[in-house]
């Protein structure tokens, strides 16, 4: 279903697709210069909603704004629409009442992490994959949420600052290397590897609540 969410003064286009007896809602966020028909992101949204895992991807920009470079690297402005988008969630009848997860790629991991330290206890689960979490380093101590982070096994500089942000994390925490991985997952069978985390992080963390 396509939906518009209002976020202060402008409206984000989305995709809300929720499975039947749904366990959650996943909300996707998305890394710079991408946007909500990202390939690998649908990919594993499509794996999540065969695991009763409804989601939502959206744009966090405008197409005017994201014509800004430098608006898709504001994580502040990030954090706060992804903020904005789960309250608009959290009012919507079909979805109020579902428990709700953050997944995070590139620095989308960022402001997922950050919105989650936001948003409390209305966040259940993050997962992150390739993600920038150490763009969140001052927020990282406050999120409440169980966190999964997934990095790639070739994509060296990145394993290491989230190896530097999986320390500074105080809540249930994971970290999951993927073998022969990229930092795009884009070899055959590792962007499955990672719908299969996920899906098992989102499925044991909502179900719990």
């Amino acid at each position: 279903m396509e939906v518009q969410i209002p976020v202060g003064n402008v409206t984000l286009p989305g995709k809300l697709e929720i499975p039947e007896d749904a366990l959650g809602l996943v909300l996707f966020a998305h890394g710079s210069g991408s946007s909500r028909h990202s390939p690998r992101n649908n990919q594993v949204a499509d794996y999540l909603r065969q695991h009763r895992l409804g989601t939502l991807l959206f744009d966090l920009l405008t197409e005017e704004e994201d014509q800004i470079r430098s608006n898709r690297f504001d994580i502040k402005l990030l954090t706060n629409r992804l903020a904005s988008a789960t309250e608009w969630v959290l009012e919507q009848e079909q979805t109020e009442a579902l428990p709700l997860g953050y997944f995070g790629s590139s620095t989308g991991a960022a402001s997922a992490l950050r919105a989650a330290a936001k948003m409390g206890e209305r966040i259940n689960a993050v997962v992150s994959r390739g993600g920038r979490p150490d763009l969140a380093e001052q927020a990282l101590d406050q999120v409440k949420a169980p966190t999964l982070l997934i990095v790639g096994g070739k994509d060296t500089q990145v394993i290491q600052l989230n190896e530097q942000a999986y320390e500074q994390l105080q809540c249930e925490k994971s970290l999951e290397i993927v073998e022969g991985a990229s930092h795009l997952f884009e070899e055959p069978g590792k962007l499955e590897e990672v719908s299969r985390l996920a899906a098992e992080w989102f499925e044991k963390q909502l179900i719990g609540q």
